[in-house]
Parts: structure tokens; sequence; C-alpha cells
């Protein structure tokens, strides 16, 4: 979420790149960088987080506010002062829509409404006491207080008539705000973070060759973000199949950097073709691999020259 460690490489590299020509772009890719990596240490520990203590419910809280605040910011960088000025720089380009898909992913992960996650800030915290709800001044209810031959004459007898009066109209109590709230609205980010994966994609497949290690990294978020985010669970284990068949007949050369990255998210992609496929009734015991390929060994990604030699038209552009 929001950067992965390819991502972090290439924002590193580009940055220097573009030091001496434009140096406000350079400063803005350092700086994400450094909030990206703070960002991806504060989620681990969400996730390593799975059931707060009640006792830190105030570290918890704070940890869920500083990953939105760390998200928001680092989107106000990207769409200020990147996406204006990559111009046609091939990676950088993919590398910023992707940054941007991410940082969605994020507040739909910890601050969408309705809640699709357990680790988001509006899912209650697990073991925090429900307080009940006092009915300011009145104690107990007296309607079970008295019996019905107590009753006065004058009470109402019939369902329609008498009780308390409600409140107009737009005139009732206040609903309290989402916590958070104060930090990002509390809204639905699902459509908004899926359209711009699909952006991130379509640009990643028709800028860079099919092994290339960010073009990766953008579907392999892409296919955490079907299953954990949209439930997909079908099409999360087709798109991971669909690109791990791309690497295989991509016939690019990598350089010793891009291909230990390759073989990580290869594997992290064979990975995800078998998610949610052991929870599958329908899938009979002992039945074959869905895939060969996800089965294949990630050391197996050909690997044509020692150097990293770009397609026709693929030529770095910074």
């Amino acid at each position: 979420m929001a950067s992965s460690e390819v991502d972090q490489k290439f924002l590193g590299k580009l940055a220097k790149q573009v030091e001496s020509n434009n140096a406000l772009l350079a400063s803005m890719l350092f700086k994400i960088l450094g909030l990206s990596i703070n960002l991806a240490e504060q989620t681990a520990k969400v996730r390593k987080q799975r059931r707060p203590d009640a006792s830190r419910t105030t570290q918890s809280l704070e940890l869920y506010f500083h990953i939105i605040w760390l998200s928001r910011e680092g989107l106000i960088m990207l769409e200020q002062y990147v996406l204006p000025m990559v111009g046609d720089h091939g990676e950088l380009k993919v590398l910023a829509f992707k940054l941007r898909a991410s940082f969605y992913h994020v507040f739909v992960l910890f601050h969408n409404n309705p809640s699709i996650s357990t680790i988001g800030i509006n899912t209650p915290l697990p073991g925090i006491p429900q307080i009940p709800r006092l009915e300011k001044g009145k104690g107990v209810d007296r309607n079970d207080a008295i019996p019905e031959t107590g009753r006065s004459s004058v009470q109402p007898t019939h369902p329609t008539e008498g009780g308390p009066v409600g409140p107009p109209p737009g005139f009732g109590p206040k609903l309290p705000e989402p916590v958070g709230a104060f930090l990002l609205p509390s809204v639905d980010y699902r459509p908004t973070a899926h359209e711009y994966f699909k952006q991130a994609v379509a640009l990643a497949d028709s800028l860079l060759w099919g092994s290339h290690s960010l073009r990766l990294s953008v579907k392999t978020e892409y296919a955490a973000f079907l299953y954990e985010c949209l439930h997909d669970q079908e099409g999360s284990r087709r798109l991971a199949k669909d690109t791990i068949a791309e690497v295989y007949d991509a016939s690019e050369g990598m350089d010793d950097d891009m291909f230990r990255d390759a073989c990580e998210l290869v594997t992290v992609l064979g990975n995800m073709t078998k998610r949610g496929l052991e929870s599958n009734p329908t899938l009979p015991t002992g039945a074959p691999d869905p895939d060969p390929l996800a089965t294949s060994k990630a050391d197996t990604i050909p690997r044509t020259v020692p150097a990293a030699i770009p397609a026709s038209g693929m030529e770095n552009f910074i």
C-alpha cells in the first residue's frame, strides 16, 4: 500500500535523474519517498495489531490518524507538484499514477464509509466496552413499573393516541462524526481508487514491457485491491495469473536489480493465484493447481542479457 520497495527504489532513482533539470520535482519525489517509507512502517504495525489491546486504544487511534495524515499529505504533494510535471517521462508517469491509486487504497482500507476492513479506523476497536445510553432524569421505564390496574383512567388506551412527540424533520439529534473525519471526509473511496488503479494499469501496459518490475508492482497491488477491498477473488486471481504469463512471454532483458525484484513480485503473484481457493468448497481435495505458471519457481524467469534493454519506444525519457 502507498508504496512497495520497488516503488521506493524508483522514487529515489528518478528523483536523482531529474534533479539537475527540475529541482522542485526532485525535491517532491524525495519527500514522497521519505513519507512512503514512514507510511509503510506504520501500516505494517497496524497489520500486526489485528486485535488492539483495550488499554492501548489511544495509541491505536493515534497510529490510524498518522496513517491517514501521511496518505493525505502524500496525495496532495503528488497531485499538486508531481503529476503536472511528469510529461513524457515514461517510468515516472506510471509511478505517479500508481502512487495516486495506492494512496486511495490506504483510504479504502483505513477510512472508508462503509467500512470494508477489520483494520479500518471506522471499525469499532475490539475490547472497548460499550457504554449503555442513559435516559437523563428518567431512571427506570415507568410504563413497566406501574401495574396495569394502577394506571390512571386518563391515560390513552389507543396505540396511536398520545405518546412522545418527536422533533420535526431535520431537527433530530445530531449524529456523531466518524472517527478521523477531521482529517479526511468519511465517504466511499472504492470507486475512485478502482478508477485510478485501472488508469495506472493501462498506462503501465502501454509504456512498460511485460517483465518490468514497476509494471509488476502496479498489477500486484491492483490484485490485492481487488481481493481485499472489492472482494473480487476470481478477478484478483485472474489478474495475477495473466501478469505471470506476461512475464514469461516477455523477451526483453533485465539488469540484476530488476531481475531480483521481478522474482519477488512473481512469487507474490503466484501466491495470489491460490488465495481464497483453500476455503472454496467447490474445489476438490488434491485438485491440480489452477495455473502451471503459479507453481513455477521465480528463478526461472527468462533473462536474455545482463543489461536492461527496453523494447523499441521504451527508452528512458529522463
